[in-house]
C-alpha cells in the first residue's frame, strides 16, 4: 500500500526558512513524479512545486527562487526547502504522486512574527 507522510513544518518568522519531507512507501518510487501543493483556509489547493523522474522540477510562479524541491530516491524522500518565507506562505503543505490518488496527510506551515 503506498503511503506518503510529510514532515518538517511548524512557526517561521517572515523571512526564516524550513525545509519540508515527504516520505514515500510503497511503491517504485523512482519512477515516479512528485509534486508539492499547498492549501490556505477558504482557497483551493494550489500547487507548489514538482520533480520528475528524471529531476526536472516546475514551480509556481509564486514562489520561484526562494523554494528549491528535491529528491533522494534512495531514501524515497522528496523535500521541499523554503525559504525568504513569506505570511501568504502560510497553508497546509501536501505532497502527492503526480497522476494518481495517493496523498500525505498534510504539514502546517504558519509564518508569522
Amino acid at each position: 500500500q503506498v503511503q506518503l507522510v510529510e514532515s518538517g513544518g511548524g512557526l517561521v518568522q517572515p523571512g526564516g526558512s524550513l525545509r519540508l519531507s515527504c516520505a514515500a512507501s510503497g511503491t517504485s518510487f523512482r519512477t515516479l513524479s512528485v509534486s508539492w501543493y499547498r492549501q490556505s483556509p477558504g482557497k483551493q489547493r494550489e500547487l507548489v512545486a514538482g520533480i520528475t523522474s528524471s529531476y526536472r522540477t516546475n514551480y509556481a510562479d509564486s514562489v520561484k527562487g526562494r523554494f528549491t524541491i528535491s529528491r533522494d530516491n534512495a531514501k524515497k524522500m522528496v523535500y521541499l526547502q523554503m525559504n525568504s518565507l513569506k505570511p501568504e506562505d502560510t497553508a497546509v503543505y501536501y505532497c502527492t504522486i503526480v497522476a494518481s490518488d495517493y496523498w500525505g496527510q498534510g504539514t502546517q506551515v504558519t509564518v508569522s512574527s
